[in-house]
């Protein structure tokens, strides 16, 4: 997989932020300057949505391709498998896979629209992004609407 000495992968590792990371702040950014107002690691929600839109009930998660399993069977397994400890990154990345449907599920429950973006695609597209969370938003403000008027 690599040349790195152990030492050297370990100080790589031990870098990777769980908040704040580059694909969360373009992503927020943007998002800001769209006028749209969230809280960020909203720890009242199951997963602790990287971006929570709470007057519309949206959480959105921005994903590491490697750690969230995007192409797992195709890209990442075969590599894993071939590299230095695979069985421990495999098992980990499988249960990430596993935590995010969990969480989905959960949010759905609670009412909670779900977006998950790879972060590839946030720093490629950020527009697109964007035009996926205002789609999204319609669709709820829409939701609120027809429940509104069958109250009536």
């Amino acid at each position: 997989m690599d040349n790195l000495t152990k030492e050297q992968r370990h100080k790589n590792m031990s870098h990777i932020r769980s908040k704040d990371t580059k694909i969360e702040i373009v992503l927020r950014k943007a998002l800001w300057k769209k006028g749209f107002r969230y809280r960020k690691n909203y720890e009242l929600l199951p997963g602790k949505p990287d971006i929570a839109l709470t007057k519309y009930k949206i959480a959105i998660f921005c994903d590491s391709e490697y750690f969230h399993g995007k192409d797992w069977h195709e890209v990442w397994l075969p590599r894993i498998r071939r590299g230095n400890n695979g069985e421990y990154w495999e098992k980990k990345i499988t249960r990430n896979m596993e935590r995010d449907a969990e969480i989905n599920k959960e949010l759905a429950y609670l009412g909670w629209a779900v977006i998950r973006f790879w972060g590839k695609d946030i720093l490629k597209d950020t527009d697109a992004c964007i035009r996926v969370i205002e789609e999204c938003i319609f669709e709820q403000k829409m939701g609120e609407q027809e429940f509104e008027e069958t109250q009536d």
